[in-house]
């Protein structure tokens, strides 16, 4: 395993929609087990793989550093309920913000080996799942920071 270097706001990776994964081989398994460290390294509970400068639809998320969930080709199948927090970003170091995020999210993805499963998770975990995947679609938390002057 390797750690990769964070991409930061402003490279065009982090704006563009991701590529499917097509090969399910063992340089996507070496890939992902170095996004899991520089996860960890980087003291983040999400990393998704335009973050490390690679424009495909894969994402890694650990909220309590043992399970580990590994989303390729992620698609959210449904949402239930709200929630709001701070949310920051390792590709916007020193930053954060208030977002609004379902508390419960639904998720299909494909694990290393391209197996389907499901994923029913809530709170910081749902959080952390929705997170990833707007960067796979080139969408960063800043673009959906609430403004607290606004009236709602």
């Amino acid at each position: 395993m390797a750690l990769r270097d964070i991409v930061k706001e402003g490279e065009p990776v982090l704006r563009q929609k991701c590529f499917e994964v097509t090969l399910f081989n063992e340089r996507l398994g070496v890939t992902l087990d170095d996004m899991i460290e520089t996860m960890f390294a980087a003291d983040g509970v999400g990393l998704a793989a335009p973050q490390v400068g690679i424009p495909k639809r894969m994402c890694v998320v650990s909220i309590d550093g043992k399970t580990i969930y590994e989303l390729v080709n992620p698609v959210i199948v449904k949402t239930a309920g709200k929630q709001r927090g701070i949310e920051g970003c390792l590709s916007i170091p020193g930053e954060h913000g208030l977002v609004e995020r379902p508390q419960t999210v639904w998720v299909e993805a494909k694990d290393r080996f391209g197996k389907l499963n499901k994923y029913k998770v809530s709170d910081l975990t749902a959080v952390a799942f929705c997170h990833e995947i707007d960067h796979l679609d080139g969408v960063l938390y800043i673009d959906k920071v609430i403004n607290n002057d606004k009236k709602e």
